[in-house]
């Protein structure tokens, strides 16, 4: 069982935005510097694991003032004993655009481990990362740049089933990925009860999560759009991952019934 896959969903979501300009300027409520989001991580009744989210401050990369943003996912000491997980990744969102600079990927997952990083020229399309340079389209997102970029998004004028056409780069080429729009939803978690809007990432073949499961990811039906629950449905059941605790968020949760 891969936990990766769970955790890494809350971040799938990404845009592509053809013919724009790499100085574009998107003004958003939805997140800032200080938000701080936790998750458990569960299988059936089992907590497996916990994934944090955060926005630490600002750094400047290439000249542009970037939002430092981090995601850790680290496995419980009772379930390291089956299958260790010590994970973390950075992406450095430009604070205008939101639009990734600079991205780090840092795994460690039972004996497997792997250190990626990517700079982002957006200006000229290139990627260079460790592992070569490959093109990109304009303004295209890594795994955790997309999903931040996603919660700036307008879904109250969208209609269930409705679709949106999304890229997104991963290792060495860009995924197309469609986001399917399934309604809303009130839920209870640890954070409390929230009303949310319901996504579903539609998987293609070839992609990040292939042959892995059906996704389903509730956002608040905010301003905000904080993930408060990711659920992925595999042949042996479902991994759930649900908000625990926040903080700093940039505007008030209107979402939160109690």
């Amino acid at each position: 069982m891969n936990l990766r896959i769970i955790l890494l969903v809350l971040m799938y979501v990404c845009a592509f935005q053809p013919g724009a300009h790499a100085q574009q300027a998107l003004q958003q409520k939805a997140f800032g510097v200080g938000e701080r989001l936790v998750f458990d991580v569960g299988y059936g009744f089992i907590t497996a694991g916990e994934a944090v989210m955060s926005i630490p401050g600002i750094e400047t990369v290439a000249g542009k003032e970037c939002y430092k943003v981090m995601f850790t996912v680290r496995t419980t000491r009772t379930f390291d004993f089956f299958f260790e997980v010590r994970d973390r990744y950075e992406t450095y969102l430009d604070v205008a655009g939101i639009f990734p600079r600079r991205f780090e990927q840092h795994i460690k997952e039972g004996s497997y481990k792997r250190d990626f990083s990517a700079q982002f020229d957006q200006e000229n399309g290139i990627a260079r990362t460790t592992e070569g340079n490959f093109p990109i389209p304009l303004y295209v997102h890594d795994i955790m740049s997309a999903f931040y970029f996603a919660r700036t998004i307008d879904y109250s004028k969208k209609r269930i089933g409705d679709r949106v056409q999304l890229q997104n780069f991963y290792k060495d080429k860009t995924f197309p990925l469609e986001v399917k729009f399934l309604g809303r939803q009130k839920i209870k978690v640890d954070a409390g009860e929230f009303n949310c809007i319901i996504v579903e990432p539609m998987v293609k073949e070839g992609g990040l999560f292939k042959a892995e499961g059906r996704i389903l990811i509730w956002l608040s039906d905010d301003d905000l759009k904080i993930p408060v629950k990711v659920s992925t449905k595999v042949p042996i059941g479902s991994i759930d991952s649900e908000l625990r605790e926040y903080s700093g968020l940039r505007g008030e949760l209107k979402a939160k019934v109690k």
